[in-house]
């Protein structure tokens, strides 16, 4: 009997499987990941923001509408670092795509407050604000009075995770 070559590759296809399966045991010793979508029941939250760079506030953005969508609940951001320079009116052509964005989050209930202490020591007053910031007197004090009310702290740092995958494997992105 005279194999064609479509015959052979699908015999030689068929000989590499079990090679196959051990090669994917080796590298996937622990089994692969599980997935459980279940809906989150709703609850508030209180983020903890202390940026050095305000251009990291683009994160917070996407931090806070993934979080809040799921979550459903309400949503505090407590500001106590250089980032907020950001939500000082003096600053708002450079800074106009980033408050727009954290206007648009007020718009949509989310709660800003800013750290007294943080903005006196920047050498801000209150007036020096955008309208939907509202001044508290300490922004630590102020995460634990919203912990105490029951919502849950986040500490989101500005590290974006797109495309990450391809730092280690960069033949894959396509």
């Amino acid at each position: 009997m005279k194999l064609g070559f479509k015959e052979i590759a699908i015999a030689a296809a068929i000989a590499m499987v079990p090679a196959y399966q051990s090669l994917a045991a080796e590298l996937a010793p622990y089994g692969t990941a599980k997935v459980d979508m279940h809906k989150m029941p709703v609850t508030d939250t209180v983020f903890d923001v202390n940026y050095m760079d305000p251009q990291q506030l683009n994160t917070l953005y996407n931090f806070v509408k993934n979080t809040k969508r799921e979550t459903r609940g309400k949503v505090v951001i407590v500001t106590h670092g250089p980032e907020l320079r950001a939500f000082a009116k003096e600053n708002y052509e450079k800074y106009q795509g980033i408050v727009d964005k954290m206007a648009e989050l007020a718009n949509d209930g989310v709660e800003f407050k800013m750290c007294n202490n943080a903005m006196k020591a920047a050498g801000f007053q209150a007036e020096d604000m955008h309208g939907f910031i509202t001044v508290v007197p300490a922004g630590f004090p102020e995460l634990a009075f919203w912990q105490s009310k029951g919502y849950q702290y986040t500490n989101p740092l500005p590290y974006p995770v797109k495309d990450v995958r391809y730092i280690d494997q960069p033949q894959l992105k396509k």
